[in-house]
């Protein structure tokens, strides 16, 4: 059963700015990683679906999670069919991600009311994910998409919409200050913000310095806007 409410994940999200995402099928690589952007400040985090047996990580991880960090929020993203989410959600997944609008998924979001986070690529899909209970949406791929020009066209005619970008977000301020003037609730980041020291080992200190960089980067912006 999820710990935190939809509304208590769309805050924290807004409050931070950055989602780390991240997929590994080495148990303590993930813990590891998650550490690492919880002492950068991040207070959410997006463990991707994307290796066999992903649901059992994720269960250990966020019984792990839940016990030594606290006010951490764990989701789970690329889902794609509800009964996928279901399975999650039943091993303790705060918040739903998906790259696709699939409505059969808001049923059992909504059912739970578990936060649900759809991939849309158009103005008419933001819509019908908003019709469907979706509180922030998911600009996917992101800067095949159009990249911030793109929200600033979706936020022209419907400024209500809250918007995450994943896919062509960096932990530099330039690209920060272009999604984030752009209108964005926050961002989505994979692999340029856990990054590794070589090819097998992932730079742990690093990564802690680049989730702390980029949130503070996120709240200058907000005092600036």
């Amino acid at each position: 059963m999820a710990q935190y409410t939809r509304i208590e994940v769309a805050q924290v999200m807004k409050e931070t700015g950055i989602v780390p995402l991240f997929y590994h099928s080495d148990i303590e690589i993930v813990k590891n990683v998650i550490k690492s952007c919880y002492d950068g400040g991040a207070r959410v985090f997006e463990f991707t679906n994307r290796g066999d047996h992903a649901q059992d990580i994720f269960s250990e991880v966020c019984k792990w999670v839940t016990k030594d960090l606290p006010g951490m929020i764990l989701g789970i993203g690329s889902i794609v069919d509800p009964g996928t989410a279901s399975l999650f959600i039943q091993n303790g997944a705060n918040f739903i991600v998906s790259p696709i609008l699939n409505p059969e998924i808001a049923k059992v979001c909504n059912r739970r009311k578990i936060a649900w986070l759809p991939g849309c690529a158009t103005l008419s899909e933001i819509n019908y994910a908003e019709e469907l209970g979706a509180e922030i949406v998911k600009i996917f791929p992101a800067s095949q998409v159009g990249g911030p020009n793109y929200v600033k066209s979706i936020k022209a005619p419907c400024p209500w919409s809250s918007i995450m970008p994943s896919g062509g977000v960096s932990p530099d301020e330039k690209n920060l200050s272009d999604w984030f003037n752009a209108g964005v609730h926050c961002v989505g980041m994979g692999s340029k913000l856990i990054v590794k020291k070589n090819e097998i080992e992932f730079d742990y200190k690093m990564i802690t310095e680049l989730t702390k960089k980029s949130i503070d980067i996120v709240n200058t912006l907000k005092k600036e806007n």
